[in-house]
């Protein structure tokens, strides 16, 4: 198949149903995937509308046996996967962004956290990497934040200095160092492998404080998703531009 397959998790709202709007108008098909289908089938609809190649697929990236299906659903249907972009994520914590809850957080918390944003990613990433290796040029994007970056939380005149929600944090941080480990696993191949920051974005996340719409923080999402032979692999990218780790 020449056309390009994407799975986008998260794909019913918010940063990952533009990512899947933006690509699918750009002719990629596209995988929907959310944990809650109503709303999952409600974003295809959308996207049908605009004339966007996409289906439905229920995947809870938390459900062991939901990403096992997911693997057979697409290697019975497309026998290749081009494009992933681990979109879902969450944050427990709650409160201020401008506090440091480190000497307070909850091991549950933590757990939380850590297992949907960073080992579930891993799971998925690498269950399905048998599909992508069958890609002419497999793409692979994990949603991370600037706030995972160890540089700016430990320079004193960084803009997110004061900002430690350390279970969000440091689950995004691990997320980084995933990349750069898989992408250099894979530097002997066409896959390339790079963690985005979209933006502080208007999403249930982001609030409605936040300074950028949701079409903007989807961008850097769909750039690394088609990214060219001479793209950056093992990068941490925002709107083109490489932030430290």
């Amino acid at each position: 198949m020449s056309k390009k397959i994407a799975l986008i998790t998260g794909a019913n709202k918010g940063i990952g149903f533009e990512t899947a709007r933006q690509l699918g108008k750009q002719g990629v098909s596209i995988i929907a995937a959310s944990r809650n289908k109503e709303r999952g089938i409600a974003a295809v609809e959308k996207l049908h509308a605009e004339g966007i190649d996409a289906e439905f697929l229920q995947l809870d990236v938390d459900n062991d046996a939901e990403i096992q299906f997911a693997f057979e659903f697409i290697q019975n249907k497309y026998g290749k996967l081009d494009i992933l972009i681990n979109n879902a994520g969450i944050q427990v914590e709650h409160g201020d962004w401008g506090v440091n809850n480190t000497p307070t957080i909850s091991e549950k918390a933590l757990r939380e956290t850590f297992d949907t944003n960073f080992f579930q990613v891993l799971k998925l990433t690498n269950t399905l990497l048998p599909l992508i290796r069958k890609s002419e040029a497999g793409r692979i994007v994990n949603l991370s934040s600037i706030l995972g970056s160890l540089t700016l939380h430990s320079d004193p005149s960084s803009p997110i200095y004061n900002s430690k929600l350390f279970a969000y944090d440091t689950s995004k941080t691990a997320l980084n160092s995933y990349t750069i480990h898989l992408a250099a696993a894979l530097q002997d191949t066409p896959i390339k492998v790079n963690s985005a920051h979209p933006g502080w974005v208007k999403t249930d996340l982001g609030s409605d404080a936040a300074p950028m719409e949701v079409e903007d923080g989807a961008k850097t999402s769909v750039a690394l998703a088609l990214l060219e032979a001479d793209g950056p692999t093992g990068k941490y990218i925002h709107l083109g531009q490489e932030l430290p780790w």
